[in-house]
């Protein structure tokens, strides 16, 4: 196997990254080869090669930006004097992130591309957003607002349900259901259930 090279930073890394999202969102992982993408680009495969080393070298690339894009969501969050409030807006920022970014959104977390193994950086840049949410978690903790347990922890909690509701919007139900209100209601229950 080549090894991962990951550097789409120009103009045509950035092509090749949106053929790859294009082709796997319209057709699913088995659209998404090197050849594949290279042909729609009207590149070359040595092109591909060089800046992302083979196939799983541009899903790495995906499941990075993917969490880069999500870290940035949350830590834009503007903290207010209400950090419970504070935690909510970032809650709505996820769900944001996910209808926005869905092919991204499936890379990062349900294994669209089964073959695909992140590297331990990436998985370190997955832990790392999981730490933004940990940290507005803590702050509410200090202010006494929720009960004193690893931040960490409370944020797989957090995490949990919000995906959980998330992972059945996407899977585009036809089941009456305002998702929305569902997402809103189970994440102000998970924060109240962490509460004093």
């Amino acid at each position: 196997m080549a090894k991962r090279q990951v550097t789409p930073d120009d103009e045509v890394g950035a092509l090749l990254i949106e053929s790859a999202s294009s082709l796997l969102a319209a057709e699913g992982p088995e659209a998404l080869t090197v050849r594949r993408i290279a042909n729609e680009t009207g590149k070359s495969t040595m092109t591909v090669y060089s800046r992302f080393g083979d196939k799983q070298g541009i899903v790495e690339h995906l499941f990075q930006h993917g969490f880069e894009l999500l870290a940035e969501a949350l830590s834009s969050v503007a903290h207010t004097d209400d950090p419970i409030a504070d935690l909510h807006a970032a809650g709505q920022a996820y769900r944001r992130f996910a209808l926005e970014h869905t092919t991204l959104y499936a890379v990062m977390f349900e294994g669209v591309v089964p073959a695909f193994q992140p590297s331990p950086e990436s998985f370190g840049k997955g832990v790392g957003t999981l730490q933004v949410l940990a940290d507005l978690l803590e702050r509410a903790m200090d202010a006494g607002l929720l009960r004193r347990i690893d931040p960490l922890h409370a944020a797989a909690i957090v995490w949990s349900t919000c995906h959980g509701v998330i992972s059945l919007e996407l899977k585009k139900s036809e089941m009456p259901i305002r998702w929305e209100q569902v997402y809103r209601d189970a994440c102000e229950n998970v924060v109240r259930g962490l509460g004093t």
